[in-house]
């Protein structure tokens, strides 16, 4: 604590449950303090932070939040969350491998899905504590047929700052300048190879030449960075690796090569499909770091290793959840298609929303971020409150994933 941090200082109900001191000042948990926070009256309850927390809590006067009142929120491992993956639907016009099963998807009931309106207030409540990322997946997101409505009104949420959103590419023909338009900043694609026969394999009936024209169309509307999302398939070799990575130095576009993750239902669900992300590294022997100097604002935070291979116009990113995970690091809690907040992809644990009002949403979201755990599961093991956070590598073992969710079903 710092030398000018009075002693008697109390946390706000913010920060309740931190590392050592699981029960907040009075004693009372995060959701009773929250109870007494709501009783103040009505022109207290609107406000999304009690008037200058920092006055009272030391992590708030630490983390600097006296500037501009700035809102944060912590997890019990002192790791700021300021990011959202919402999923709006799990529906998909592809059925990839590693995603969702071979049956495909089987259609839930309406009333079983988060509304627009619901969506949006979520993304309100998760503003109010500090998020201010938010990224729209799927299933594909591109299917949903108010998808624009949904990201204009994201995009008005106070706090928001960065909007992004994660497609197979496959309708951006068609739709990439009304996503502008929007307010869609950033557009991450998938296209995990550049072989037509491959792709419809990996796809179960794709075509590469549909995505290729959703990649061309997406530069041309001038998002600030396309990001192309290459999972390491079991049979991705080094001749697909130096291909995909070919497309830095024509476009300006970064390719990130992303560890496949064991995921109930999907053909990873083995530790021998497991091919870490340093095999990139051998295939590309010509890449080299990328110097913080030379990183966009893009770039700093990235959960990715980045390099760059000479005269390319765009980065090479490896993002390795198991080999070298990023868990300490992790700013991001995820919100499903039929409303379940969870802390982390791989572990089982969800905080349900549907239904609830601005307030319930904000428990709900404090509820998951105070029960955030160290790491993933499969990294950790299950005594996940005492883990150690300190990116080792992992083995795989053959462990099968405790998400309980297919992928499309939590959200990519």
């Amino acid at each position: 604590m710092p030398a000018d941090f009075p002693e008697n200082r109390r946390k706000c109900f913010m920060c309740a449950g931190q590392p050592g001191e699981r029960e907040t000042y009075a004693g009372k948990s995060a959701g009773k303090l929250l109870q007494m926070f709501r009783a103040r009256g009505s022109r207290e309850k609107e406000k999304p932070l009690p008037a200058n927390p920092q006055e009272n809590c030391f992590r708030c006067f630490a983390s600097g939040s006296s500037r501009e009142k700035e809102r944060i929120m912590q997890d019990p491992k002192g790791r700021t969350i300021s990011y959202l993956r919402l999923s709006v639907t799990e529906l998909c016009n592809l059925r990839c491998r590693y995603c969702m099963p071979p049956e495909g998807v089987v259609k839930r009931r309406h009333e079983d899905m988060l509304t627009q309106e619901e969506m949006l207030c979520a993304v309100r409540a998760a503003a109010s504590l500090g998020v201010y990322k938010v990224r729209v997946t799927g299933g594909e997101p591109l299917v949903k047929k108010n998808i624009l409505s949904i990201c204009r009104g994201i995009r008005e949420v106070e706090g928001i700052r960065e909007l992004c959103l994660t497609t197979n590419g496959i309708l951006l023909p068609q739709m990439a300048e009304d996503l502008r338009e929007a307010g869609v900043d950033r557009i991450n694609l998938s296209l995990d190879t550049l072989d037509a026969d491959r792709y419809r394999l990996i796809t179960r009936g794709g075509e590469l030449q549909d995505a290729l024209r959703g990649l061309k169309t997406a530069l041309r509307t001038g998002f600030d960075r396309i990001k192309i999302n290459a999972v390491l398939l079991p049979d991705t070799g080094t001749e697909e690796v130096q291909k995909l990575a070919s497309l830095t130095m024509q476009y300006p576009v970064d390719v990130r090569f992303i560890e496949m993750m064991p995921m109930p239902g999907n053909d990873g669900a083995r530790g021998q499909s497991f091919i870490p992300a340093s095999k990139v590294l051998d295939a590309l022997p010509a890449a080299e770091p990328l110097e913080q100097s030379e990183m966009k604002s893009w770039d700093r935070g990235t959960v990715a290793r980045l390099y760059r291979l000479p005269g390319s116009r765009g980065n090479i990113g490896l993002i390795s959840p198991l080999s070298a995970h990023f868990c300490a690091s992790c700013s991001r809690l995820r919100l499903t298609a039929d409303g379940h907040i969870r802390p982390c992809l791989h572990d089982s644990r969800e905080y349900r929303i549907k239904g609830c009002t601005f307030e319930e949403m904000r428990e709900m979201f404090i509820a998951s971020i105070n029960n955030k755990p160290a790491g993933n599961p499969m990294i950790f093991g299950e005594d996940r409150a005492g883990a150690e956070m300190t990116g080792k590598v992992f083995s795989t073992g053959g462990g099968i994933a405790t998400a309980g969710r297919s992928m499309n079903r939590i959200g990519g």
